[in-house]
Parts: C-alpha cells; sequence; structure tokens
C-alpha cells in the first residue's frame, strides 16, 4: 500500500475516537499482515526436520543439503532491500500479490521436485519471492495502524514470527511422517491462496509513487550484490573453513560492495537508502540487536532438533511436538510485552527477554547423552519461549518508532534483513563451533553420541552467551511509549500525497 493509499487511513484513525483496530476491517488487516510472516518465516524452518529424508530420496550429499535451508535465506535476505525499495515504487499491495504468487509457483515446483536442483532452485525462488512480501507486509502495517494500535499490532506480528519457526518445526515433523516430505512444501499453496484472497478484498488498491529523479539502480545493485555476497559466504564458511581463501575474499568483497554503496549513496540526491533514516533515535541498535539475537535463536533451534533426533532417538513426529510448548511461551512473552510497552517503553521489554533467552538457552547448554524431554528440555525450551516472545516484540515496536511513512519501506526491509542475516550468520559460525568440538573428541576416540552431544552444549553455550550480548546492545535501542513519529516528508512534486497527519 503506497504512502499515498495509508496514509490517508492514517489520518481517518488519529481523527476519529474509534480505533481502527477494533473494527472487523482492522482485525481482518491485521490477521492477514500476520500469515504474511508467519508463512515467510515458517518456510525456513519447516524443512528442518525434513531434512534426512530429503537427503535420502533424492540423494543428496551432507554438504549439499544444507542448500535446501541456505538456499532460502541467502535470497531472502540479499533482495530484501531491493523488494522493499519495490513495493514503495510500485504500490506495496501489489508487490505483496506478486511475492506470494512467486512464492506458491515455487513451493509447488519444490514439491514436484524429481532431483537436488530442481528443489534448490525452489528453494531460491521461495527465498526472492519471501524478500517481496515481507517488508511489503511490514510497512503496511506500519503505516496503516497508528498510536496505540501500532504497538498492538506489532506485537502481534512479533508474537506470530516468533511463534513461526516453533510452528514450523512441529508441523515439518507431523506432514513429513503422515504425509510424506513434499507437504512441508505443499502446505504453503492452501496460505498463499488466503493472502492472495485477503490482500484483494481487505487492502485497497495502490499504484506506488514515482521516483520523481530517476531510480537509484547502482544502489540496488550494489547492496545486493553486497548481501547475497555476505550471506553466501557465511553458509559455506563452515565447509571452506574460516581461514580459507574463498572464505577471507568473499568477506573482503562483500565488504567492498557495502563501502561502494555507502559513497553511492552519500553523493546520489536521490538514494535507494537514505543514511539519515540511521539518525532515527535507537534504530540501527534495534536492527543490531535483532542480528545478534536471531544469531543464537536460529542456532539454538538447529541444535535442540538434532539433538532430539540423533542423540535421544526421537521420530520426526515426536520432534515436532516437543515445540509445541514453544510457541505457547513465545505467544506469552508477546502478549505480555504488548501490554507493558505504553508503562515501561520498548527497552527493558528488549533486554529483558534476551536475558530471559539467555538463561534459558545456557540451561538448555547442560543437556546429557541420555537426556529426557521432561527432565532436560520442557522447561528451558518454554523459558526460552517467553524470552524470545518479549524480545522479538519489543525489536520490532522500537525498529519501526520514529519512522516517517515514506520510509516505512525502508525500516521494514532493514529489520527483516537483520533476521535473515542473523539467522545465516548463527547458523554458519555456531554450527561450525559445535562441529569443531565433535570432531575434536571424535578423533580422541570419545565415543559417537557423547562427542555430538558436546558439540551440541558448546552451540548452545555460545548461543546463550550472544543473546547476552544483545541485551547490552538494546541499551541503546529506543525506548519508545507510542510517541507520534515525524511527520513523513514530502518529495518534489508530490505535494497533496501527504497530509499533515500522517504520523505514527
Amino acid at each position: 500500500m503506497s504512502a499515498a493509499v495509508t496514509t490517508s487511513t492514517a489520518t481517518a484513525t488519529a481523527t476519529s475516537p474509534g480505533s481502527f483496530l477494533a473494527t472487523r476491517r482492522g482485525k481482518l488487516t491485521l490477521a492477514l499482515l500476520c500469515a504474511v510472516t508467519f508463512l515467510d518465516v515458517m518456510d525456513g524452518a519447516i524443512v528442518n526436520v525434513a531434512l534426512p529424508t530429503i537427503r535420502a530420496r533424492l540423494g543428496f550429499s551432507v554438504q549439499n543439503l544444507q542448500w535446501v535451508v541456505s538456499g532460502y535465506l541467502i535470497t531472502y535476505g540479499g533482495f530484501l532491500l531491493l523488494g522493499g525499495r519495490a513495493g514503495d515504487l510500485l504500490g506495496r499491495r501489489r508487490l505483496l500479490v506478486a511475492g506470494t504468487t512467486l512464492f506458491a509457483a515455487s513451493s509447488l515446483a519444490c514439491g514436484l521436485a524429481e532431483n537436488q536442483g530442481l528443489l534448490v532452485g525452489g528453494r531460491l525462488a521461495q527465498g526472492f519471492g519471501a524478500a517481496m512480501m515481507s517488508p511489503a507486509a511490514l510497512a503496511i502495517l506500519t503505516t496503516t495502524f497508528q498510536g496505540s494500535d501500532r504497538h498492538k499490532a506489532l506485537g502481534v506480528w512479533a508474537g506470530i514470527s516468533g511463534m513461526a519457526s516453533a510452528v514450523g518445526l512441529f508441523f515439518g515433523g507431523v506432514l513429513t511422517e503422515d504425509f510424506g516430505w513434499r507437504w512441508v512444501f505443499f502446505v504453503n499453496l492452501p496460505i498463499s491462496a488466503l493472502v492472495l484472497l485477503g490482500a484483494f478484498r481487505i487492502l485497497k488498491a495502490d499504484h506506488g509513487r514515482p521516483a520523481p529523479h530517476g531510480f537509484d539502480a547502482l544502489g540496488a545493485v550494489l547492496v545486493t550484490a553486497s548481501m547475497l555476497l555476505l550471506i553466501f559466504t557465511l553458509v559455506k564458511a563452515p565447509d571452506e573453513g574460516w581461514g580459507a581463501a574463498r572464505t577471507v575474499g568473499g568477506l573482503a568483497a562483500s565488504a567492498a560492495l557495502m563501502g561502494a554503496f555507502v559513497i553511492n549513496e552519500q553523493r546520489r540526491r536521490h538514494p535507494l537508502v537514505p543514511l539519515s533514516i540511521f539518525r532515527i533515535k535507537g534504530l540501527a541498535a534495534a536492527d543490531a540487536t535483532q542480528v545478534i539475537a536471531w544469531a543464537g535463536f536460529y542456532s539454538m533451534f538447529f541444535f535442540v532438533t538434532l539433538y532430539m533426533q540423533n542423540v535421544l532417538g526421537y521420530s520426526q513426529l515426536q520432534c515436532g511436538f516437543s515445540y509445541l510448548p514453544v510457541s505457547v511461551g513465545i505467544a506469552v512473552g508477546s502478549t505480555v510485552a504488548t501490554k507493558m510497552f505504553v508503562r515501561t517503553g520498548t527497552r527493558p521489554i528488549i533486554v529483558s527477554g534476551a536475558l530471559l533467552a539467555a538463561g534459558g538457552i545456557w540451561w538448555l547448554s547442560r543437556i546429557p547423552v541420555h537426556g529426557t524431554y521432561l527432565g532436560n528440555l520442557l522447561a528451558p525450551l518454554v523459558v526460552m519461549g517467553v524470552g524470545l516472545g518479549l524480545l522479538y516484540a519489543g525489536v520490532q515496536t522500537a525498529a519501526n518508532a520514529g519512522v516517517p511513512a515514506d520510509q516505512a519501506w525502508l525500516a521494514a526491509a532493514l529489520i527483516t534483513a537483520s533476521f535473515q542475516l542473523g539467522s545465516a550468520l548463527g547458523l554458519a559460525v555456531f554450527s561450525g563451533i559445535a562441529t569443531s568440538r565433535t570432531n575434536d573428541l571424535l578423533a580422541a576416540h570419545t565415543p559417537a553420541q557423547q562427542a555430538l552431544t558436546a558439540g551440541f552444549q558448546r552451540g548452545l553455550l555460545v548461543s546463550a552467551i550472544c543473546l547476552v550480548a544483545a541485551g547490552v546492545i538494546a541499551l541503546r535501542a529506543s525506548n519508545t511509549r507510542g510517541e507520534p513519529v515525524a511527520t513523513a516528508r514530502l518529495q518534489p512534486g508530490q505535494e497533496g500525497e501527504f497530509s499533515p497527519d500522517s504520523t505514527h
């Protein structure tokens, strides 16, 4: 939805005594947008439990199997900024529809894939579709809901996003065991159909807004190439080695491209990413908190899933059911956060969530070889889930605080890119740490189960430390309680597009 359309809604909401979120249309709008983030985040996790089956059916090697997960992360994270800007120029509803259509088509292709190349190609296309859907949906949310409605909507959005990974692992186990691995992709089709139907029936049509001085094509190429190369290098680093020439060269090339992007943005009159957005108090800290926190969270899910299947011998169905209490914990955390924002502001919520999650993951790092679900997993998983709900709801709200409507797409793309970058970073770095520990013990003739568990313990300990670091960084994040933000700035030739009341 473009700024021109959404600000008219914002004006009506701000000037009327009622709450748009309290209306039937407001609730349906929020439900639709939450379905988008649920679909995108869930798809990053749902295949994890199915990976052993996919490997056996399509003949993947252990090394190449990672691309079933990483292919999605690479294009999702790499194209987010470009997708967000495209929504601003072409229309957010239009981009949401295009992205969802591509996502559904590529999900069908993945489910029908008969070889490795088709499956990985489908996952890359899925990530590109998600990179169009997610920033468009979040930008629509932040420009449609105002004041306390906006805090509540972001809290619900964050809760759904946080739960999506745990729910994805649950459904991944159920679908793989009862229907076959292909259904972890086919399940996306009915959800995508509902999103498309809702987009046409609930959201207003918009046509974006023209770029009066041209589109910053060079900036788009530079930042997209930098992010693609960075995530690709991080994903490959555990196999190549962190000191390998390809790893060092990839990181250096990514940094050089990002440096060229910054120089380009400083020199352009109308840049793709106005660097002034980082002057908004607490925005950079919120994004950094998201990166570091999700490096720990994503790795935790990875290690615990492998521990349940490879050490405790859980079936895919048992593994999936084991994550249901996590979803409850996340829902509780996000609900508490939504109610506490007005009293405490977002910063205490984020810091408390980070420390609580760190405590839960540290507890998990003490898992024994002959552990049990009730004795060693249930309580720390629930504690971690509550912390995740608190942190994620707080970060999403803080990252969008003070952002004018004409830059909502950018804030949405940045916070979502932070999620993807953190996930890829954590999976690459922490899995390498865990694998190194396991290999050292195996070389010393330690029993395999004990060596595996020790590796998971080391990886989980580092993940807990990562969450503590996220809490420290969050001390610099915005402490918004629902204050209005700056009025959107008019671009030349756009008089009348923004209302003086179009504040958040």
